[in-house]
């Protein structure tokens, strides 16, 4: 007979009598005490890994080769080993047994008895319990400990520190690593500077001849990603910043099932997070988080996003329906249309999917290009909506008329106090009467005060209007020199430098425009929450002005 052995433990520092060569030797000697014995290459060891997940590299080969008829028996310690899930163990027994294999349990032997199928499936259930309830455990007894700071959650140093060899989980022995915090706050400085991306980071660290992490010459994007991402880096340890991500659907039938669609990592929201306690800092909040914004936009505007077709609008265009974003797709051959996601199945929510028609991408981007050349060339345009979103109701001599009127109007105010305190000492008027009618005097003149502190914000907005507009036309004229003759990467960095979004409800295009105000502003591409949701004494700042809609005759 054909036997194999197959062993299981789920870490390297399991106890004892579950130890990988423990359960060897007791196989074993079970084959010494009939006569036989089994070879090194027939036993198949699963160290390191869960009982509660079928992804095990050893499992996998023994299937395999009992698929191909092998092995005509296998030998384990106690079902438990070959699953903790009794779903997974009744798979597993019922596909050996297709192809013809048994499988013999030492501590736990099984019959075919209605009896013998009951004790397993109570042992499997129990088993099942135990590791529940061990997990549960584990897990309270951790975040009690990350609370009070007793426990790092790293169970190895973050590149750019070093941990106490004595002490490898107490955060109090975190140290920097001089020579790696120096590469960590580098590639920050370099991912701050304008039109920097992982890729570039990625080719510098390999030019100056950085290796990574893992001791490799050139780094890999993800392990910049994440180095970026990781808010350690600020001096503020935190715990319990991802969970267990639900298994993904198979991206296709003819790609194995791998490890990473058996489920994963996502991270969890911020106010999930566990405070452990502080260490060394590599870089300032300010910068993390603008560096998290950086990540966000790029990821956003990354060419992987399509690779096949060129789309003017691609990431601006958004369904005037359901708000969702619409991407570029092509049916057909050579018809490329915009698509909203809220028309996919999986996209579209609870609320069924959008109604939305396909908008042919060549006559939007050729709408939205020819209404940006007319605007550019056209800045008197934005100098009109300018003065009316910022300009206020007075015309600058009203406003100095209307300025010197409430100062006459104040200093009137102040005579009649100084007439009134005069009666009240002369003895024409009680205290009360005097109280009385110099609270309506004050009254009257703070009013005044308000409005006249209002007209001098208004003359302040309009000096700094000026300068946005002279901002603004000169900034249109150096660019409608070079719209001429444009090409299309032209156009895309023009585009995403001016346009916030492209909002296309059936015929009906809006176009959200976003113009430099200063010299600042036209080598960043503008980014904020959408302007439905800020006040409108945040639509605007020293680099930037969010247009509003256009009227145009």
């Amino acid at each position: 007979m054909r036997t194999a052995i197959y062993v299981r433990v789920s870490t390297v520092t399991h106890s004892q009598p579950h130890t990988i060569e423990e359960q060897i030797n007791r196989l074993r000697a079970r084959l010494f005490a009939h006569g036989e014995d089994v070879a090194d290459q027939h036993i198949f060891r699963d160290e390191g890994r869960s009982g509660a997940t079928l992804n095990r590299p050893a499992l996998d080969r023994l299937r395999d080769q009992v698929r191909l008829g092998d092995y005509d028996r296998i030998l384990v310690t106690s079902p438990d080993r070959l699953a903790r899930n009794y779903v997974h163990q009744m798979l597993l027994l019922e596909e050996l047994e297709r192809a013809g294999c048994t499988v013999e349990f030492l501590d736990q032997p099984m019959g075919d008895t209605p009896h013998d199928h009951l004790l397993l499936q109570i042992r499997g259930a129990v088993a099942e319990y135990e590791r529940a309830l061990i997990g549960d455990r584990m897990r309270r007894g951790r975040l009690a400990r990350y609370r009070a700071g007793l426990l790092l959650p790293w169970t190895r140093p973050v590149y750019g520190y070093l941990l106490d060899p004595e002490r490898p989980r107490d955060p109090k022995g975190v140290r920097l690593s001089e020579a790696e915090a120096a590469v960590v706050r580098q590639i920050f400085a370099w991912y701050l500077e304008d039109g920097a991306s992982l890729s570039s980071i990625v080719n510098r660290l390999f030019a100056h001849g950085v290796a990574s992490p893992s001791g490799r010459a050139r780094w890999r994007h993800t392990t910049v990603r994440f180095l970026l991402r990781n808010p350690a880096y600020t001096g503020v340890l935190y715990a319990a910043r991802t969970r267990t991500r639900r298994a993904r659907a198979r991206r296709s039938a003819l790609e194995p099932v791998g490890k990473r669609d058996e489920g994963g990592r996502t991270l969890r929201s911020r106010e999930e997070w566990v405070r452990v306690g502080t260490i060394p800092a590599l870089v300032t909040p300010e910068q993390y988080e603008f560096v998290q914004q950086k990540l966000a936009r790029n990821r956003q505007f990354a060419a992987r996003n399509n690779t096949t077709h060129d789309y003017l609008l691609r990431a601006l265009v958004s369904c005037g329906f359901c708000g969702l974003a619409a991407t570029g797709r092509t049916a057909g051959v050579g018809y490329p249309y915009y698509v909203c996601a809220g028309k996919r199945a999986d996209g579209a929510g609870g609320g069924g999917r959008c109604r939305s028609r396909l908008t042919p991408a060549g006559k939007l981007d050729e709408l939205v290009w020819a209404d940006l050349c007319e605007l550019i060339r056209q800045p008197q345009l934005i100098a009109l909506e300018l003065e009316r979103a910022w300009g206020g109701s007075w015309l600058p001599a009203e406003l100095t008329a209307r300025r010197e009127s409430l100062r006459k109007a104040r200093v009137g105010l102040q005579q009649q106090v100084e007439r009134l305190t005069e009666a009240y000492l002369g003895g024409v008027l009680d205290l009360g009467e005097y109280e009385r009618r110099r609270r309506e005097i004050e009254g009257r003149a703070e009013a005044f005060a308000s409005q006249e502190r209002e007209l001098v914000q208004q003359v302040g907005r309009r000096h700094e209007l000026a300068g946005m507009v002279e901002g603004v036309e000169d900034y249109c004229r150096r660019v409608s020199e070079a719209l001429e003759g444009a090409s299309f990467e032209q156009k895309r960095r023009l585009i995403e430098l001016l346009i916030d979004r492209v909002i296309v409800t059936e015929a009906e295009v809006e176009i959200r425009y976003v113009i430099p105000t200063s010299a600042s502003g036209e080598h960043a591409r503008f980014c904020h929450l959408r302007t439905n949701y800020l006040p409108p004494d945040a639509e605007k700042n020293d680099c930037w002005l969010v247009m509003p809609p256009l009227e145009r005759g």
